[in-house]
């Protein structure tokens, strides 16, 4: 930039992750004398939270099998720790309940949570674990279950809040925010992006933030990102292990709903709020009338909410398997026909609640069937996130569905357009693919684990 004037800022999206970047951009630009919020604006197409964000399940935890992830979580949930009233933060905790084909990944993350500080239990054996579970939830049980790692951390987040709260912090900092603005496309000079071009006209931008969330797709290819890269399976092993031509992105049909109880029928034996639960186990599940659902791996997450009035979560989500130019993001969520909850999730959701706790036996008629959720996810090739730069001045948070609970990015890219790199960011650069620093993988049914 040739021009002493302070520079402008541009930000796609108002989700968490534009909205945090915004607000700590803000902040940085005023702890350095070249500006302030004042520099900043937010183009949202729609309202803050219309995306992935506001419909997030809201989970909040440390639970990765990969160090990078684990360590840039560990710094995100300090985030969530420093204002939860303004975030609609819980910080319940969080279990992680596993069967044995997935004990030995969940022992290495306990491990590897001790050695970063992040406070865990972590229980081994399928008696000790019940025992551990029953003296939670005297109603417990849950098969085939060989491990349980209690984070003491995490927790979960109410989106609306979080949503709210972080467009008052980014407006009380003189960002620029808004709404309805749909981008049709790009200007380039030097090689960098000089201009953004909206329905609503051209916007400058010295500095362009992509915090798109699921729309990351349409946004790559606008600015002329390969919409195929060669991926090295070696990570450092050695050998010809490149696949050419793989697709940089693909799109997951999200499932989560709530169960229309009274959200404070899930308690701890001794009346307290409950962690937030994760169960994945290989023990048969079966509808209410004993016909199998399924005999594979299946997981669920829950907690109760007020917010959602019920207990609420989700399960593994449905890979989509059309080419992700052909899948239509819009309309999102609620709004889809074609990508809402799959109709066989309440049935199974209901009947793993179930099998996991006495109280829920008999209650699904009572799922709220009427409530559409769920939606899209944007996944990158290993399904983790890209944190880079392109084109010099443009700077892509693509959180490969992880997103909600990664509010601490932010901060970090903020830092990192400021000058400061992040070691957190560090190992999630596009470069990966064809250097071979993949994230390595574990035996969890989920895509993002």
């Amino acid at each position: 930039m040739t021009s002493t004037a302070p520079a402008r800022y541009v930000i796609l999206g108002g989700g968490i992750h534009g909205l945090s970047t915004a607000i700590n951009l803000a902040a940085g630009l005023r702890r350095r004398g070249r500006g302030d919020g004042r520099n900043i604006v937010v183009l949202e197409k729609s309202r803050p939270g219309a995306g992935a964000t506001g419909i997030a399940c809201g989970v909040v935890r440390n639970n990765y099998f990969q160090p990078a992830m684990r360590e840039l979580m560990a710094h995100s949930v300090s985030v969530w720790e420093e204002d939860p009233q303004a975030y609609g933060y819980h910080p319940v905790g969080y279990m992680q309940i596993s069967c044995e084909p997935m004990h030995a990944d969940i022992a290495q993350v306990a491990e590897q949570q001790r050695a970063i500080g992040y406070p865990s239990t972590f229980i081994e054996g399928e008696k000790d674990s019940r025992r551990y579970m029953q003296d939670l939830f005297d109603d417990w049980r849950a098969e085939n279950i060989t491990s349980v790692l209690h984070e003491k951390k995490g927790g979960y987040a109410n989106a609306n809040v979080t949503v709210a709260g972080l467009e008052r912090k980014a407006r009380d900092a003189g960002v620029d925010i808004r709404t309805g603005v749909r981008v049709t496309g790009f200007e380039f000079e030097g090689g960098a992006v000089s201009g953004v071009e909206t329905d609503h006209g051209r916007e400058a931008c010295d500095y362009l933030v992509i915090a798109a969330g699921p729309w990351i797709k349409p946004i790559w290819d606008m600015l002329s990102l390969p919409a195929t890269i060669r991926v090295n399976d070696s990570n450092g092993q050695g050998g010809n292990n490149t696949r050419d031509d793989v697709p940089m992105w693909t799109y997951w049909n999200l499932q989560e709903g709530t169960l229309g109880v009274d959200p404070a029928m899930q308690r701890t034996n001794t009346g307290a709020p409950p962690p937030v639960i994760h169960v994945d186990t290989d023990a048969p599940l079966l509808a209410e009338d004993g016909s199998l659902i399924t005999d594979q791996m299946w997981g669920i997450y829950y907690k109760p909410d007020y917010h959602f009035g019920g207990i609420q979560g989700g399960s593994v989500p449905l890979r989509v398997e059309q080419p992700a130019e052909q899948v239509a993001v819009d309309p999102y969520g609620a709004d889809s026909e074609e990508f809402g909850v799959n109709g066989e999730f309440g049935q199974m959701w209901c009947a793993a609640l179930a099998a996991c706790q006495g109280r829920f036996a008999g209650k699904a008629d009572q799922f709220k069937a009427s409530e559409r959720s769920g939606g899209l996810g944007c996944f990158s090739p290993d399904s983790f996130p890209v944190f880079d730069v392109f084109h010099d001045n443009c700077y892509v948070i693509a959180d490969s569905n992880h997103g909600f609970k990664m509010i601490g990015v932010g901060r970090l890219v903020a830092d990192e357009i400021l000058g400061r790199e992040s070691a957190l960011l560090a190992p999630f650069r596009f470069g990966r693919y064809e250097r071979g620093e993949l994230h390595p993988t574990s035996h969890s049914p989920y895509p993002w684990s």
